[in-house]
């Protein structure tokens, strides 16, 4: 998709990175990918993670209602280049093609961890008490979620509820898309040998295709776009980014003390 083809040269992009190097080191060089070297010790990340994986939706779905259209009646909203960058991802991941269909990523994920048999019951009653309107704190007690999940849910939700857009998306583009593939050839080194963990692969795979390929350099794009030549947008940012990259360490923490 070349017209999403980013260089990487932006000065406010780059002097972010540098600002969070540290940060994110802490989550992609974490002990915890070492340990997922067993099927048991997969489930058990399955199991925690899967919390991480719904809410990336609500945050992508926040980005969403504050760039573009979504109230009746209609009117033009936010500028035209990142309306079409956040639609084109949501697209995907809340309707991606997969086999003769379409799934969301999160479905899928589902999917995987009931190939797996990893417990999905927790997650299942989670997203039944949302769908009835059970505020989303109130829903991780109530199933009793894995409290480092819960604590990440938590942080995701004040972002959403609490900081400005240009906050929103810094936190989707540094602290969501370029983090999974860390993991996926632990995974897949374990599948070789137990098998069960196909659907699971296919989204790893899948979402390494597309973070890499299209999401990361449109999600670059879009806060760009957002931010312009605003330094202290960018400011927030980095404090921004540094929060959620903090978040998926504790995360990463509690799952690594569950193993």
């Amino acid at each position: 998709m070349p017209r999403y083809e980013w260089d990487q040269t932006h000065e406010g992009i780059s002097q972010l990175k540098e600002a969070v190097a540290s940060a994110r080191s802490q989550v992609v060089t974490h002990e915890m990918y070492g340990r997922l070297d067993s099927h048991d010790a997969i489930v058990t990340f399955m199991e925690h993670h899967v919390y991480a994986v719904w809410d990336f939706m609500s945050l992508l779905k926040s980005l969403q209602r504050n760039l573009t259209g979504v109230e009746i009646p209609w009117v033009p909203t936010g500028p035209t280049s990142s309306r079409r960058l956040i639609n084109d991802i949501v697209l995907v991941e809340e309707s991606d093609e997969y086999g003769e269909g379409f799934i969301s990523h999160f479905e899928l994920y589902l999917q995987g961890m009931s190939q797996a048999g990893a417990n999905t019951k927790a997650i299942e009653s989670f997203i039944d008490l949302v769908k009835g309107g059970t505020p989303v704190t109130e829903a991780l007690d109530a199933v009793r979620a894995p409290a480092p999940s819960a604590e990440f849910v938590r942080s995701t939700f004040a972002f959403i509820q609490e900081y400005p857009l240009h906050c929103q998306a810094a936190a989707f583009a540094f602290g969501r898309e370029d983090l999974i593939p860390e993991m996926f050839q632990q995974v897949v080194d374990v599948n070789e040998n137990t098998g069960k963990l196909d659907l699971f692969v296919d989204y790893l795979r899948r979402h390494i295709q597309v973070d890499d390929e299209v999401h990361t350099p449109m999600a670059m794009q879009m806060l760009a776009d957002i931010c312009g030549d605003d330094q202290r947008k960018w400011q927030d940012c980095v404090e921004a980014v540094t929060s959620t990259l903090q978040a998926r360490t504790r995360l990463w923490n509690g799952i690594t003390a569950a193993l």
